[in-house]
């Protein structure tokens, strides 16, 4: 990732903030006093799914950013989040390309939009969809004796820019504390038609399993 691309992700994440701030301070001033901003972090579990592949591997990732919870009615609140999420997976193929492990890592910045629905006490449903935009990308080819080299021929400009898709999950808020876990299924094709990457990946989505815990204020 160069300078450039870095800094504008920590211009995006200030100016949400920023943006965050001001809504929290207009709903106090006027009385509105449970709607909740926050941070969030926890780890993805993600996977790209593939065709005429030999072996599909889960890879670990970190997912970062910022929440607003904002009440509705009672039981119903809105929210939206922006976060920094890291995808991707290790794909081992076989096929008329050659043979081969591939570890892709794909870094997004992701807006999820979501219902949340208050079940019982302090547990929630969450459903909704989400936005994201592919800041970064990197692949590495990995030998039989855990070698590790960087394919320079493919990178973000392989693979799709724009991802979307559907979110449900659970969570569990106390106070000015919540831990939960999801699960992202990608509605957009990863690999960029005519491309490397889209013809090693084909027609696979990104799928991403997520923990993770926040604090509110």
């Amino acid at each position: 990732m160069n300078l450039s691309e870095h800094m504008k992700r920590k211009l995006v994440l200030a100016i949400a903030f920023g943006i965050l701030i001001s809504l929290k301070a207009f709903t106090q001033d006027n009385g509105w006093n449970a709607l909740k901003l926050g941070v969030k972090g926890g780890v993805n579990f993600s996977n790209l799914y593939v065709d005429d592949v030999d072996d599909e591997n889960m890879k670990a990732g970190l997912n970062l950013g910022l929440f607003a919870k904002i009440p509705v009615t009672k039981r119903l609140s809105f929210q939206p989040e922006i976060l920094y999420s890291s995808k991707g997976s290790k794909i081992t193929y076989n096929n008329i390309l050659g043979s081969g492990t591939y570890r892709f890592n794909l870094n997004y910045v992701e807006v999820p939009l979501l219902a949340v629905v208050n079940i019982a006490g302090p547990l929630n449903l969450q459903a909704g969809g989400y936005v994201a935009y592919l800041s970064s990308a990197n692949v590495k080819s990995v030998d039989d004796e855990g070698n590790i080299q960087e394919v320079n021929d493919l990178d973000a400009d392989n693979f799709n820019r724009f991802d979307g898709g559907l979110v449900g999950g659970l969570s569990f808020d106390i106070k000015g504390f919540t831990i939960g876990g999801r699960y992202n299924y990608g509605l957009n094709e990863v690999g960029e038609s005519g491309s490397l990457a889209g013809q090693l990946t084909k027609n696979s989505k990104n799928s991403v399993i997520t923990f993770y815990v926040g604090f509110g204020f």
